[in-house]
């Protein structure tokens, strides 16, 4: 079935479905990764995004019930240069195409993604329309640019979660009573830690579990009263898709909180940070998305092999706080991967430690935030 990619910028691809009839808009971003496309698809902060693989063959291990990431697929669309309709993998349950169809997600194959990624590259990330239905180009331009961007969109309300939740054995369940009536298990030496949602990914959560922690989630829009009531020994803000300045209720909430515990911020989290700490926040031309982005730790002069999702970043040059100090670069583009608190207990990554898929360069810095609560509670 044929489909075309139509770009704002009036740049026209042509595929073919492997999943159906369909219709829908997005902001088109690539991904450098050869492996995780199913983490990739169940990756909250690619909601609103329509995701081209650079990898030319997807689909070959199919999908299993493990390697989720969230709830369910997040992304508006899955753009590949050759499906693999045969999968082999003892782990696998399903294939891709049939993941994507049973979700009612477009998948697309046939597509030149060099070209379309190397157009991303030099132009920048923009708004765009797939279709099978409407194949007329100007009809489709039109409506790649009355679509919804990115900027100024808060798309966090639509990924957090409803109501608080436990992680417990692997799994998000529910709190059965008020969160007012909360308390933390008496698990003795266990950590208690307070994680606020913004789009978080299962593999921090399991990251933060082995580092002896009790976990509670928190939806977005938690606010600092409600955290100093349960008294938890760090907070931890998540990744997250969109626009961090148009999230200003987490930016209040983590100004309130500054100080008074632990904080460590990853992705969205770090940026909301950024802007609680009274600095700006840009978009960047195409973002950093796939699991090959080298990034210097300053203090050790160490470099780091990172996953990244992420189309905004802070603005270092903003933040006019002395005590706040840059704490990673990214070595491609000189951009701020990290930031740190010289006197408080508050530090951030705009990267992904917790990897799912690799590599697992920095997942020191979830024991660094375990020492510093543990520091922090005695």
């Amino acid at each position: 079935m044929k489909a075309l990619i139509v770009l704002e910028d009036g740049a026209v691809f042509q595929g073919r479905s492997f999943t159906g009839p369909f219709e829908t808009t997005g902001e088109v971003v690539f991904n450098t990764g050869m492996t995780g496309y199913q983490e990739i698809l169940t990756d909250p902060s690619y909601c609103g995004q329509m995701v081209t693989m650079t990898y030319p063959l997807i689909g070959n291990y199919g999908i299993n019930d493990e390697d989720i990431e969230s709830d369910r697929i997040h992304v508006k669309a899955l753009i590949v240069k050759e499906y693999q309709h045969a999968f082999s993998n003892w782990r696998a349950d399903i294939s891709l195409r049939d993941y994507l169809s049973g979700n009612h997600i477009p998948g697309i194959e046939g597509i030149d993604t060099r070209a379309l990624a190397r157009h991303i590259r030099l132009q920048g990330a923009m708004k765009a329309i797939i279709s099978t239905k409407d194949l007329d180009r100007q009809s489709l331009i039109e409506k790649a640019r009355q679509s919804q961007g990115m900027v100024g969109r808060d798309l966090v309300r639509d990924v957090t979660c409803r109501m608080p939740m436990l992680w417990r054995d692997n799994r998000l369940v529910k709190l059965n009573k008020e969160i007012e009536d909360f308390e933390w298990p008496d698990n003795g030496k266990k950590l208690r830690v307070l994680a606020i949602d913004y789009g978080v990914k299962y593999n921090i959560l399991r990251s933060l579990a082995e580092r002896n922690c009790d976990i509670l989630l928190m939806p977005a829009h938690t606010v600092s009263e409600t955290i100093d009531m349960l008294s938890p020994d760090g907070l931890f803000l998540s990744n997250g898709p969109g626009d961090p300045a148009a999230v200003t209720y987490a930016v209040e909430t983590i100004k309130g909180q500054i100080g008074k515990r632990p904080i460590f911020g990853i992705c969205l989290g770090h940026q909301l940070i950024g802007l609680a700490l009274g600095g700006r926040t840009y978009k960047l031309k195409f973002g950093h998305r796939g699991g090959n982005q080298p990034v210097k730790d300053l203090s050790t002069g160490k470099v780091e092999i990172t996953s990244q999702n992420h189309g905004f970043c802070v603005d270092m040059d903003s933040l006019t706080d002395p005590e706040v100090e840059l704490s990673h670069i990214n070595l491609n583009d000189k951009t701020v991967e990290g930031l740190n608190h010289k006197r408080l207990p508050l530090f951030s990554v705009q990267y992904h430690p917790e990897a799912s898929p690799g590599p697992h360069d920095a997942g020191y810095l979830f024991d660094r935030f375990a020492h510093m609560m543990n520091r922090f509670k005695n």
